[in-house]
């Protein structure tokens, strides 16, 4: 069971954030399943709705959004994610101008599977450190009338 869980995880990476599927959320998140953390630490999201619409915002910021998973183990239920995300600031969705900045976030996801879905998520990230980062960012901005960079 312990490699089928990889599996799943595997896909749900690659699928829900890398492709960007709420389809694929639908099919491995359980309706009543919880995701702590993200997108603050103290953040629980339950059912596949709630995750969605924090995955559209997060999406609408960075929609180049591509995860790596570095390490993943897995013993019965349970599996431990070790990931690493690259992305660009490029949507106002985090409330603030996009900043074309480019970052890496570092986290890990601890997940319980149960029946091919995921019952429960915990996630640990610097979300923090990341915003405080593109917010000290200056937007590039060329003026209309402005021909060179130089």
């Amino acid at each position: 069971m312990s490699e089928e869980n990889k599996k799943l995880v595997r896909r749900w990476f690659e699928e829900v954030w890398n492709q960007q599927s709420e389809e694929a959320i639908d099919e491995m998140f359980a309706p009543g399943g919880k995701a702590y953390g993200f997108p603050e630490p103290n953040s629980v999201l339950v059912g596949p709705e709630n995750f969605k619409s924090i995955h559209r915002i997060f999406l609408g910021a960075f929609p180049d959004l591509r995860i790596t998973v570095r390490e993943i183990v897995s013993e019965g239920d349970r599996v431990a994610v070790a990931w690493t995300a690259t992305m660009t600031h490029l949507g106002e969705h985090l409330g603030f101008a996009p900043t074309m900045k480019q970052e890496t976030l570092e986290g890990s996801s601890f997940l319980t599977v149960s029946g091919s879905q995921i019952k429960e998520g915990t996630n640990y990230m610097d979300m923090q450190a990341l915003i405080l980062r593109l917010k000290d960012s200056t937007p590039f901005v060329v003026a209309e009338n402005e021909t060179s960079l130089a």
